[in-house]
């Protein structure tokens, strides 16, 4: 009798929280998000699962939920240890339907479902081998960890062979920093004070409460006011004092010449970086404003859609710092072509987080950098909000302004089921009844 495990389901779930009732998450932008995941659980016929999701920000995570639906027969019915074994060869399954890719190609929706379900495989092979996924990633031998890259359009700026003379360098030093990030963790800073809807007194007390937790770092959203972001600027500043780094985030609000008139009112409270100064597309014209603004810093990344405008960005020095997203692209996969590609170019990697799970999903991949890639955490920091954590299994650990290292298995976007219930849209407690206003 053939007992070969399989995988059985990929299921997909619509999971909103409303917080656009306290405009947390609010920006230039987005006035009135409301935090949501494209959530996937991957069952094998063996009772095992994986857990991932896709963030959104309220409507269309119905589009995102459809999508996953639409890629699940491309790997129910494999299976698991020869999916598992192969998770380059997935990724490539997954991303290279020569149907579904032409909804991207590998860009938006289509792209981020397939993130979304490899995401959750990986958490899948780490919770069978019992591993944090950081540990997983940085224990794999540098041939196993380029055999996940698609190296395809990447080999003009990142060859095989450089990547695989990178990852061998850094791979005497594994065990020892494996064991300080697990001794000291890694840091972090907040854009908990930051966000555009907040008031003036709740910008400062949070402010301050995130230096007095230990924070060497906050973060403010300007873009849609600049009377307004001059006058919060000069109020965190009195708040945070000299010595704590404030980064900015106009989250794609200017045209480049926009952004750099902008800036230059706001250079005299020294904000470390700005953020998606513009179209998150537009590789020449971050070029642009690096130019014109420095010393503050260009960072980009949350909306950059694969591992081509990665590598598009760094080639025509247009960011100072790399923004990868656990979300966004299509998984831990195109991640780690993202990392070795910062790593080639010399860029510090400061990941996007915040959101639903992605403070839980994205310190893996920072830490992993640090243990087997980079090597380095030096002026590289994992962005922390201080909401929805309690939803989660593994929840993320702050402590002293650092992420402490998770040493329990998977890859940390698995939900609590009665959040997933309750939260469930449009049917759970909290959205029954509820009708969401559209925002004109």
């Amino acid at each position: 009798m053939d007992v070969t495990e399989l995988i059985s389901a990929v299921d997909a779930f619509d999971v909103r929280f409303p917080t656009s009732r306290d405009l947390d998450g609010s920006d230039a932008m987005n006035p009135e998000p409301d935090y949501s995941a494209a959530y996937v659980v991957v069952r094998t016929s063996g009772g095992d699962e994986g857990h991932g999701l896709a963030f959104t920000v309220g409507r269309g995570n119905e589009i995102e939920v459809a999508a996953i639906r639409a890629l699940a027969a491309l790997i129910v019915g494999l299976p698991v240890a020869e999916a598992l074994a192969d998770l380059g060869g997935v990724s490539r399954r997954l991303t290279g339907d020569s149907q579904l890719r032409w909804l991207g190609p590998e860009k938006g929706v289509i792209h981020m479902a397939a993130g979304a379900v490899l995401n959750a495989l990986w958490d899948l092979r780490a919770r069978r081998e019992d591993k944090p996924l950081w540990r997983l990633l940085a224990e794999l031998t540098p041939t196993e960890l380029v055999d996940l890259v698609d190296f395809r359009y990447l080999d003009d700026a990142l060859t095989r062979q450089e990547a695989l003379d990178i990852l061998t360098a850094s791979a005497p030093g594994r065990a020892g920093r494996a064991e300080r990030l697990v001794a000291d963790g890694y840091p972090a800073y907040t854009t908990t004070p930051g966000w555009l809807g907040y008031t003036d007194d709740k910008l400062a007390r949070l402010a301050a409460e995130a230096v007095s937790d230990g924070f060497a770092q906050i973060k403010l959203k300007v873009g849609a006011d600049l009377t307004d972001d001059v006058r919060r600027m000069r109020l965190a500043r009195e708040a945070v004092g000299p010595d704590v780094r404030i980064a900015i985030d106009a989250n794609q609000a200017w045209n480049v010449g926009q952004a750099i008139e902008w800036l230059r009112p706001l250079a005299e409270f020294e904000p470390y970086w700005i953020e998606e100064p513009t179209s998150p597309d537009d590789v020449l014209g971050h070029a642009a404003i690096r130019r014109q603004v420095a010393p503050i810093k260009v960072a980009t990344g949350e909306h950059t859609h694969n591992r081509v405008m990665f590598k598009q960005l760094l080639q025509a020095g247009a960011i100072d710092i790399l923004q990868l997203d656990a979300t966004r692209v299509a998984g831990v996969n195109e991640n780690i072509a993202i990392l070795l590609l910062a790593a080639k170019f010399g860029v510090p990697v400061c990941p996007h987080a915040g959101g639903v799970g992605l403070c839980e999903m994205v310190q893996h991949l920072a830490m992993f950098d640090y243990v087997a890639v980079s090597g380095s955490m030096d002026d590289r920091v994992i962005e922390y909000v201080d909401h929805l954590h309690e939803h989660f299994t593994e929840p993320v650990v702050i402590r002293s302004g650092r992420y402490v290292a998770p040493e329990g298995p998977g890859a940390g976007a698995m939900l609590h089921p009665r959040s997933r219930i309750e939260y469930g849209y449009p049917d759970g407690a909290q959205w029954a009844g509820r009708v969401p206003e559209v925002i004109s």
